[in-house]
């Protein structure tokens, strides 16, 4: 079904993951990580059979990528934003701020702005976005699922990051949270009970290959 909103211009005419329908703030105070330029994608969940399919996951790509989750990296230093990292720093260190707008290296025929700045756009304080970056399969294995199953989408379910930093549900499909039972991501660990990034409100189809969420961060 078509999408109303402020984008223009239809899903496959984006260069980007993340298409804004109704734009909260487009947030460019900090400053882009050395790794959010080189991390492979994806960065921390590497194995084949657990690695999602989504319209957006672009593997062949380094740095973070449009619609993944933007992160304070307090393990760099102060005001620095990146992508997912493993454990080894406290939680408070690294959670997330909101949603990257482009890659990096930011969209063709722009003079790679990322690069050139060392800023990453990111869209913060609510508003309503399409994504096509998002987990298909469960990445650890939680509450219904065992690593690799299919990710259940659901209108009304919460949204949080992966262990990768992309988008996955926050509940399955029973209704059981997941978070606090991924651990191997600071900032979603169970000692702050995990970050609800956003509440599903269309999930992706084969005619609209993206997700549709209210953003809560």
């Amino acid at each position: 079904m078509a999408l109303l909103g402020q984008a223009s211009g239809g899903f496959t005419e984006s260069s980007s993951a993340l298409r804004i329908l109704h734009v909260g703030v487009r947030n460019t105070v900090g400053i882009l990580t050395d790794d959010a330029f080189t991390q492979t994608n994806p960065p921390i969940v590497t194995d084949t059979s657990t690695i999602s399919e989504s319209a957006g996951m672009d593997t062949a790509t380094l740095g973070v990528l449009s619609g993944s989750v933007a992160f304070a990296r307090g393990d760099v230093g102060s005001n620095y934003i990146g992508g997912a990292v493993a454990v080894g720093v406290s939680d408070y260190l690294l959670n997330p701020l909101g949603l990257f707008i482009n890659t990096a290296v930011g969209n063709a025929y722009e003079n790679t702005p990322g690069v050139a700045s060392g800023k990453g756009p990111y869209v913060s304080s609510q508003g309503t976005y399409g994504n096509s970056l998002y987990e298909t399969q469960s990445q650890a294995g939680a509450g219904a699922y065992t690593k690799g199953d299919d990710l259940t989408y659901t209108t009304g379910m919460a949204l949080m990051a992966s262990l990768n930093g992309y988008l996955q549900p926050a509940q399955d499909a029973a209704g059981t949270t997941l978070v606090g039972t991924v651990d191997d991501i600071v900032g979603q660990s169970s000692s702050i009970g995990g970050s609800i990034l956003g509440i599903l409100k269309m999930p992706a189809d084969s005619t609209q290959p993206e997700i549709v969420f209210d953003q809560r961060i």
